[in-house]
């Protein structure tokens, strides 16, 4: 489908008018008559009226007007690694957390072999009351270990170990003050927590210090969540600065390393190793295993008094199974690997500099991305950026946009994810197709005026 004309980033009130037009052709499409019920039947629940759902549907129709497939839910045919296969098709894949390459490597998946022919599958019951194996300790240890820690817990779940852990330890008179680009679970550990919320401006330090300071008259305790790479933005907060705050204003600090271990740091201990700072300094170390070390779930570390409560008070612990051990297992490995195996770490960090240099040179904007691991391409444009990586795709290169409601509209985007298995032949193909994708849409632009028209 061509449409040409000069193409325009769509404002809220561009945005507001195209959805009201998609809605108003939706509802004078024909529908089938519906019988009346009776008092007597059921009335059948309306899930449409959900928050969100017609945004959703909107989405929907952008893509069939503009005749692209749906970016989202691609179906991976083979292990997704610095390649994959969609669609029976080999291309090179940037949609994937595989970082330091462990998904697959021979001994993790012989680690994992190894604990099902002992353990089985699941651990078949919550760790509290009957999930418990040895395998699961020997995790936490590990975890504890990397932040020099008194202990870890881990969890099943990622999204539910924040969830979890703020919801249990922050009381509705404490106040969580966090950066205001963090993640979904630790918003949704905000809300159940029932604390008083702030937020400061992304990575803006004297802002953080301009809301502690008004709030020093405060009975309640004081926690300040920031992570230790943002996982649309690619870039960190400034560890040193805020441990200064800590010290000045006595607040707890958590830190969310989840797209950071691995990353981060000389052998991949993550922030605390990339600033050369002792890590004990943080309260509350969290991250997942579901991006470097090629597993699921989540884990804190900390002090033993921490861990101790979390185990027999944190409702996504104590009421859910306990890890797979298998994945358990896995990790350990991956730890294991990840630390013996420094220039993992090296090549992801080389390869995340080297594609953010040569992106910018092509002409491309990639934020505030510091090139560890996660590099967005601003885009600017919600319908720019999902025909772009349709283009791409069809081109042999897998990579996902992140659009409105996910982001601003202003700040659409691609989102590359770099691994340490990419190759610089990987890197500069994406940059090559990438550039022709980009060159193929302004000799014929999908602007807001010609989608409007189409809706008419």
């Amino acid at each position: 489908m061509k449409m040409g004309g000069q193409s325009k980033n769509l404002t809220e009130e561009q945005r507001k008018s195209v959805i009201s037009k998609v809605r108003q052709r939706r509802n004078q499409s024909p529908r089938r008559k519906v019988k009346v019920s009776t008092h007597k039947e059921q009335k059948k629940a309306d899930f449409s009226e959900l928050p969100g759902f017609k945004d959703m549907q909107t989405q929907k129709v952008f893509a069939d007007f503009i005749e692209i497939e749906n970016p989202f839910f691609r179906t991976h045919e083979s292990r997704a690694s610095a390649e994959t296969t969609i669609g029976g098709n080999t291309v090179i894949n940037f949609a994937s957390y595989d970082y330091l390459g462990l998904n697959g490597h021979p001994a993790v998946q012989i680690a994992a072999k190894e604990a099902i022919d002992r353990y089985g599958i699941s651990a078949s019951a919550s760790r509290i009351v009957g999930g418990e194996r040895p395998i699961h300790r020997t995790l936490e240890n590990k975890v504890a270990e990397i932040y020099g820690t008194e202990d870890a817990v881990v969890f099943v779940s990622g999204h539910a170990t924040n969830v979890s852990t703020i919801g249990q330890i922050m009381q509705p008179d404490d106040l969580i003050i966090h950066d205001a680009f963090i993640h979904n679970s630790i918003l949704m550990g905000i809300k159940l927590s029932g604390a008083n919320q702030k937020s400061f401006r992304h990575n803006d330090i004297d802002n953080l210090e301009l809301l502690l300071a008004s709030q020093t008259d405060r009975t309640g305790q004081v926690l300040v969540v920031v992570e230790g790479i943002y996982s649309m933005d690619g870039d960190y907060p400034d560890l040193p600065r805020i441990l200064a705050l800590k010290k000045k204003y006595n607040f707890w600090l958590m830190v969310d390393e989840a797209h950071a271990l691995g990353v981060l740091g000389k052998t991949g201990k993550g922030l605390a190793e990339h600033f050369e700072i002792d890590p004990s300094l943080v309260d509350i170390w969290m991250g997942t295993f579901s991006k470097t070390l090629a597993g699921c779930g989540g884990y804190i570390a900390g002090s033993r008094d921490l861990t101790d409560y979390i185990k027999f008070s944190a409702s996504g612990f104590v009421y859910s199974v306990g890890m797979p051990p298998p994945i358990a297992s896995s990790v350990c490995r991956a730890i294991e690997i990840m630390l013996d195996q420094p220039d993992r770490v090296q090549r992801l960090q080389a390869n995340g500099k080297y594609f953010v240099d040569a992106v910018k040179k092509a002409g491309f904007d990639t934020g505030a991305s510091e090139g560890y691991a996660v590099v967005p391409i601003m885009i600017g444009d919600s319908i720019k950026a999902t025909v772009l990586a349709s283009k791409l795709l069809g081109n042999g290169v897998n990579v996902l946009p992140i659009i409105y409601p996910a982001v601003s509209e202003s700040a659409a985007r691609l989102r590359f994810f770099i691994s340490s298995e990419h190759t610089k032949e990987h890197l500069e193909s994406a940059i090559e197709r990438l550039q022709l994708a980009s060159q193929l849409y302004e000799e014929n632009p999908i602007s807001v005026e010609n989608l409007a028209k189409l809706l008419l």
